[in-house]
Parts: structure tokens; sequence; C-alpha cells
């Protein structure tokens, strides 16, 4: 049975990294989910969904849902996809879901190749792999990241020159202090020496060097 056949009916996701998202499917893409969670829109890549199965009448009778709904950013009239909804997104407030068990706030700067360039309050410019990206939860209208004003939230916030490749942006940071997974451990902070056989060398703060592999960087941020 295709998932695109239950459009309309209440399922359960389980995304890698264990979580599990239940709402109304709204609609299936090439590569994207859009699942209602009776409050937000969640835009998921297909690739992280490892299971999914109806809901029980009990737990569809426990989502609430909001007074106001909001407004999809997608297009019905075209079959959605990943590249299409990040480039929908550029500038909306929004929550992304990468790694370490805490979401990001802030809004799309710019999708390349194989990443998009995010800025974060908090974390201010990051760059995020696309393969990792778990969910999209753009805001309602009327929101805006821990409640801050314009002049919090700059337009253009970095004067760096993005490259086409997320493996490319690295290399270009190399001898930058940078975090990485969003500092999920003391292993991936440090300076960049720099990039081998598809692994990245970082310099600890106690200069022991350490080697971490292309395929598990998640997020980028620079101290």
């Amino acid at each position: 049975m295709k998932l695109k056949d239950n459009i309309g009916k209440y399922i359960k996701l389980e995304l890698s990294g264990k979580k599990l998202i239940s709402g109304l499917l709204i609609d299936v893409g090439s590569d994207l989910l859009v699942v209602f969670n009776g409050y937000d829109y969640l835009y998921i890549p297909a690739i992280h969904c490892q299971n999914w199965m109806y809901l029980k009448q009990y737990e569809i009778d426990e989502i609430t849902l909001s007074e106001e709904e909001p407004t999809p950013i997608f297009n019905n009239n075209e079959e959605i996809s990943l590249r299409k909804t990040l480039t929908a997104a550029k500038g909306i407030f929004s929550e992304i879901y990468v790694t370490s068990n805490q979401a990001l706030h802030g809004y799309i700067i710019s999708i390349m190749n194989n990443y998009f360039v995010f800025y974060s309050p908090i974390y201010k410019t990051m760059f995020i792999s696309l393969n990792h990206l778990k969910w999209l939860i753009p805001y309602t209208n009327n929101q805006r990241p821990y409640g801050l004003s314009n002049a919090n939230l700059p337009v253009n916030p970095s004067n760096i020159t993005f490259a086409r490749s997320f493996e490319v942006q690295i290399e270009k940071l190399t001898g930058e202090l940078i975090v990485f997974n969003i500092g999920e451990n003391e292993h991936v902070i440090g300076k960049v020496k720099s990039i081998k056989d598809n692994f990245v060398e970082l310099i600890g703060a106690k200069e022991d060097p350490v080697f971490i592999n292309l395929q598990h960087i998640k997020t980028i941020h620079m101290t």
C-alpha cells in the first residue's frame, strides 16, 4: 500500500532517532511527507521515516486541534518536495529539528546543493546538512523566535559567501573555530585543520586532533 493512498487519515510515524510524530497525513511528495499534529504542519523528509501505522481511535481523540489552523506553505496544485518546501520557507520563522534532542529556531537564508544556511538568534549563522534534517515547522504568522523584535533578527545576517556543497563550505572554514552538531560532545568543538578522505581534522582545546566523518556532520556554526 502506498503511503499516498492514506492522505486524510491519522497516522503515527517513527523517525530516525526514535522520534514519534502523530497527526493527520496532509500530503505526500517524492521525498517529503506533510503531517498536521493539531497545531502545526510538519514537513518531514521521507528518508527519515522508519515506519508508520494507523492511529487508534482513542489516540485520534487525544489530538487537540488549535483554534487557528496555520496556513500551509505548499501549493496543492503541484507535487511537493523537500527543496521546493525549503525554498518556500525562506525568510519564514521556523522550527527545525536535526540533532541533540533540541529544536533550532530561526529562518532559512539560502538553499545550496546538499545543505542549507539557517540563521538562529542563539547560534547565529548555521550550515545544516540536508541529509540530517528531520522536520521543518513554519511558524504561524504572529509568532517570532523568543519574542524578539526585527532589530534582533537581521534580514542579511552574514557577509559570508556560501559554497555550493557542504564539503566545500567546511573547507572554507579551515583555520576557524567551529562547533559541529550543536556541540553534542567536546569532540565536535575545535579548529578546522584539514579535510582528507571524507574526514575533517579538528584541533581540540588541548591541541589533540580529532577526525570526524563528514557523513556524520549535521550542523555547523562558528563560535
